[in-house]
């Protein structure tokens, strides 16, 4: 299926899940987490973003690989793998997405104190904006998503080329400061977090799978593996540049200065957008605060439409609407609308009490929820492995060698580091 040709009709079809998968990666783990990077470590951890956006990359791949192949969301291959796969999706997703949606939230909730002033705390306007995202996905659900997902990374992209560009033109990143130290607790414990959320956690393939189920509907067409690839990798590929740009602006900028990381969000969202204002000039700040805020609530609307999404499609799996016992054709799903819009109502209720015990400490908030992401990564990596090599699959789609190679050193890392993060943060200390 590989080998079928790339038409332009199919491809603008084809195209708009990647995009919005690049959307919710482009928020918490590019704007903070990879600024924070080189603000305080400089350089030194550049090969660790691109290691984890190589490693990283086939569980992420299989999403749109599986969808595209079968007609089938991840959640329908992981059934097949067992009723048991299905219910450890569950609690892992149970586990991280209130952690998840509450960074997202918080940070996007900062930034709009920098947009439209201090009338509203970070955790009032947390409030409002989970109130308009859920607003928009009642009004337009998946179109209306589409659509603004492909401006809003436009303008972010461009954005982020002038700034990286500007700075390196004023001849920035030459610093006579060393890096904090990354090998004890602090820097281990950092490094975890970052790649966590590097690109994204590992719970976008099946929210992936999803869009490209949903993009499918919409324009009437079926994906070949191919258009449903190029997709994928062209959003992959943003989120990976855009990752080494933000960490870059972080060590060309902010490292060396000797001033530390604002822990607030309010702090934090003034020195990122001070950040881009001092490498492109006074005159780009109101273009950058208003990218700055575009990029995070594009990540909380996409964030706000994927859990429920994808929680909608487990539970009417759970609740015996699809009766298969591992046959290669499971029996029809039976849609259950109406669970959408109450998994959306617990996610925002569940988000909004850790928004406000963690308000006054966003660098915790969003190193816990990536540090969870990141400890779930290899087992939601293993069930994607397995359904992209089920026999199901139609012969031509399944991973090339090269890729399944990927798969297993991506799979050592994360369960070795996982491991050792875990003896280092209880048994050493």
């Amino acid at each position: 299926m590989l080998n079928e040709r790339l038409t332009r009709k199919g491809v603008l079809a084809a195209l708009g899940p990647g995009l919005i998968w690049a959307a919710a990666a482009v928020g918490v783990s590019h704007l903070v987490q990879s600024t924070r990077a080189g603000a305080v470590y400089g350089w030194a951890l550049i090969g660790a973003v691109v290691l984890a956006n190589l490693l990283k990359y086939p569980f992420f791949e299989y999403g749109p690989r599986y969808a595209a192949a079968t007609g089938e969301s991840l959640v329908e291959g992981y059934r097949r793998q067992g009723v048991w796969v299905v219910w450890v999706y569950l609690a892992l997703t149970l586990g991280t997405m209130f952690a998840v949606e509450a960074a997202v939230t918080f940070v996007t909730g900062s930034i709009a104190t920098q947009l439209f002033g201090p009338s509203l705390s970070p955790f009032g306007y947390s409030v409002v904006l989970l109130g308009i995202s859920a607003a928009v996905l009642v009004a337009g659900r998946y179109p209306l998503l589409d659509k603004l997902v492909k401006v809003i990374m436009v303008v972010l992209a461009i954005s982020t080329v002038a700034a990286v560009v500007s700075a390196a033109m004023a001849r920035r990143g030459v610093s006579s400061a060393e890096p904090a130290e990354l090998w004890n607790l602090a820097g281990f414990s950092f490094l975890i977090a970052l790649i966590g959320w590097m690109p994204t956690a590992v719970d976008i393939s099946v929210w992936h799978s999803l869009w490209t189920l949903e993009r499918a509907k919409e324009t009437r067409h079926r994906p070949s593996l191919r258009e449903a690839l190029f997709d994928f990798n062209l959003g992959y590929l943003g989120t990976a540049v855009l990752a080494l740009m933000f960490l870059a602006l972080g060590a060309m900028v902010f490292f060396g200065r000797g001033e530390n990381v604002a822990s607030t969000g309010v702090g934090f969202s003034f020195q990122l957008i001070e950040l881009y204002t001092d490498a492109l000039g006074r005159w780009a700040r109101p273009i950058i605060v208003v990218a700055a805020f575009t990029t995070m609530f594009s990540t909380t609307l996409t964030v706000t439409d994927a859990f429920p999404r994808a929680l909608h499609r487990t539970t009417e799996i759970l609740a015996g609407r699809s009766p298969s016992t591992g046959a290669d054709e499971p029996a029809p799903v039976r849609r259950i609308e109406w669970l959408y819009w109450v998994w959306m109502a617990v996610l925002i209720a569940g988000a909004l009490p850790l928004i406000s015990i963690f308000q006054s400490s966003l660098t915790r908030m969003v190193d816990l929820a990536t540090t969870l992401s990141f400890l779930t990564a290899p087992v939601l990596g293993w069930f994607n492995y397995r359904a992209v090599t089920a026999p199901h699959m139609p012969e031509g789609t399944a991973p090339p060698v090269w890729l399944r190679v990927l798969t297993w050193v991506g799979l050592v890392f994360g369960v070795a580091f996982g491991i050792a993060f875990l003896v280092w943060r209880f048994a050493l200390t």
